[in-house]
């Protein structure tokens, strides 16, 4: 089989029941993928957080999707926990306290991990947050939560691809060119929804502005994963951003 070169850029969410199952994924991606995230269904497991350690041991480039919330000292906590590990990504809702103690977590452990504010769920809609009492919709609250990411020092956010570019536009207009924005609800020209709502292919996230693409099912679930993932890395590769 042709070596296929993974593109740094795409993350595979290893979103799978078990860690058996997950790591015979890893194994089946070889040397097609280079990032991975793990979400909380893994690192609830017994040996979940050990199987993230394990990844990155490999030389893997490890997401740790926590979305850690709770009051400031609680996520101060975890966030020097989780950073002290091993971790190169890590999720925090994006509220003021809540990340501000993740960076005091983080910076406390002296690690070089990287803090990603989660703006609004890519499976909520607008009708979604009205019926849960916000009286903005997505598009106005991620601005508001981008602005105090990047006002409390985070490395960046996760946010739709439809609001990629104001989110780009954001961070370089506050002199942060560098900031993260990583962008679920990828989806490859075909692919089903599944419960994502604000969705986009790989190339235009990226054309947008995102720094990083998650996709899970449009990959794990295929026929031929590895396939699925050459196929998103080759439609990418023309972009540069």
């Amino acid at each position: 089989m042709t070596p296929v070169t993974a593109d740094p850029r795409l993350i595979v969410g290893l979103d799978l029941p078990s860690i058996d199952a997950a790591r015979e994924m890893v194994e089946r991606l070889d040397r097609a993928v280079s990032a991975y995230k793990i979400g909380l269904t893994l690192l609830a497991r017994p040996g979940g957080v050990a199987f993230a350690h394990e990844l990155r041991a490999r030389g893997k480039t490890v997401f740790q999707d926590w979305k850690l919330h709770d009051i400031g000292a609680q996520v101060e906590g975890a966030a020097r926990a989780v950073a002290e590990g091993g971790c190169d990504l890590l999720t925090v809702h994006a509220e003021p306290q809540v990340m501000r103690g993740a960076v005091r977590g983080r910076d406390a452990a002296g690690s070089d991990t990287k803090l990603l504010a989660v703006t609004v769920l890519t499976s909520l809609s607008d009708a979604d947050l009205t019926e849960i009492g916000y009286g903005a919709g997505a598009a106005d609250l991620v601005a508001r939560r981008v602005r105090q990411a990047l006002d409390c020092g985070m490395d960046g956010v996760v946010s739709s691809p439809l609001e990629a570019e104001k989110v780009r536009a954001m961070a370089v207009s506050a002199g942060r060119p560098g900031f993260l924005v990583v962008t679920p609800g990828v989806r490859p020209v075909g692919a089903e929804l599944g419960d994502q709502q604000r969705v986009a292919t790989p190339e235009a996230a990226l054309r947008a502005g995102a720094s990083h693409l998650v996709v899970a099912r449009p990959v794990v679930a295929a026929a031929d994963p590895r396939l699925a993932a050459a196929a998103i890395t080759a439609s990418i590769s023309g972009v540069s951003v």
